[in-house]
């Protein structure tokens, strides 16, 4: 795998504030692949990061995660939808150009992770 990508996704992921989310595919727009590779590098390499503010395109957490993301999230603020699935994405979706502005910051300084 890509040593400068994961280190791009898992930087990117420690930039995301607290309380709020990003999808695997805004995550993968943001660093430049796709939304299934951001969720191979979250399952190997994403455990010292905040890995529950990432999400799917629906605000899901993946079922095995969920009950290790509620804690994280009840500290957070983010409130689960009905269904127990995720959070509504709408509503807890970080600024993506803020965080792009912020990402583009860390790299060009060489200062990833």
């Amino acid at each position: 795998m890509d040593e400068a990508l994961v280190e791009r996704v898992l930087s990117a992921v420690e930039l995301i504030p607290a309380g709020q989310v990003v999808s695997y595919g805004d995550l993968g727009g943001l660093v430049g692949c796709g939304p299934r590779q951001v969720g191979s590098i979250m399952a190997r390499f994403g455990g010292g990061v905040p890995w529950w503010r990432v999400v799917s395109s629906s605000g899901d957490v993946p079922a095995h995660l969920r009950a290790k993301a509620r804690p994280h999230w009840a500290a957070e603020g983010i409130v689960w939808k009905p269904n127990g699935l995720g959070c509504r994405i709408a509503s807890y979706r970080t600024d993506l150009v803020a965080l792009a502005r912020e990402c583009d910051a860390l790299w060009e300084s060489g200062t990833d992770s």
